[in-house]
């Protein structure tokens, strides 16, 4: 089992939903954890809610590459190493696709997929000095198409093909690459408040032990891509 205390952890869209409860993780293990959003004050609240000395709270948007360096320089500067991605920035709007706006569309490809790739470029030679490990986003909605789910479908089977790809590019330089699909989260996504309703979902924090478990996995052993779904149906 991989000791994996005092690693680095980056984790965009950390603020709340799924990377939160992953950065919740993460710190519980003892990795010093760096969560990015694009409002500050919503990163800010997110690291005090954290509650450890050990996370640094950035602005990043992931559509602006420019923004993925400065956030790498400053993860750099702060722990001095990074070993571990986690791409998790996304959003969805669903429409038909004859009456999904250029604007919908856009933001859910520049945000889910190119977001994805900016963070992958920005990390990917900081990676490579700590062997680390790349941990994408993805959902079931990147094999398992929908109405109304056009853009979003887009998006993630983007995710998924661009992830498994980079996997075979970087394990030659000993980097892991794995996509997570999931399905029903409670979360905040689509605007969604999370309530008592949602007992019946995958928590977030689930997804922050799946993440752990990957980490402490023998280095011989990589689950390139997990589905993974409630055990029932409401």
């Amino acid at each position: 089992m991989q000791n994996i205390e005092n690693k680095v952890a980056y984790i965009t869209g950390g603020t709340k939903g799924i990377g939160f409860g992953i950065a919740k993780s993460l710190v519980e293990n003892g990795i010093k954890v760096v969560i990015s959003g694009r409002n500050i004050e919503d990163v800010e609240k997110a690291k005090a809610e954290l509650g450890s000395e050990n996370v640094l709270a950035i602005q990043s948007d992931v559509r602006n590459f420019d923004d993925e360096v400065k956030a790498v320089e400053q993860i750099v500067a702060s722990f001095g190493q990074l070993d571990i991605v986690i791409a998790n920035a996304g959003l969805g709007k669903f429409a038909p696709v004859d009456k999904m706006s250029l604007e919908d569309w856009n933001a859910m490809i520049d945000t889910n997929l190119t977001g994805v790739f900016h963070t992958m470029k920005a990390t990917v030679e900081q990676l490579k000095q700590t062997k680390g490990y790349y941990i994408s986003i993805a959902s079931l909605a990147g094999t398992n198409f929908f109405p109304q789910g056009a853009g979003y479908n887009a998006s993630k089977f983007g995710v998924v093909g661009f992830t498994q790809a980079a996997m075979l590019d970087l394990r030659n330089y000993d980097i892991k690459c794995t996509t997570i699909m999931p399905g029903s989260v409670t979360s905040h996504f689509n605007e969604h408040v999370p309530n008592e309703e949602d007992g019946w979902k995958i928590q977030p924090e689930d997804l922050g032990q799946m993440v752990v478990d990957l980490l402490k996995m023998n280095p011989n052993v990589l689950p390139s891509k997990i589905e993974v779904r409630p055990t029932k149906t409401k």
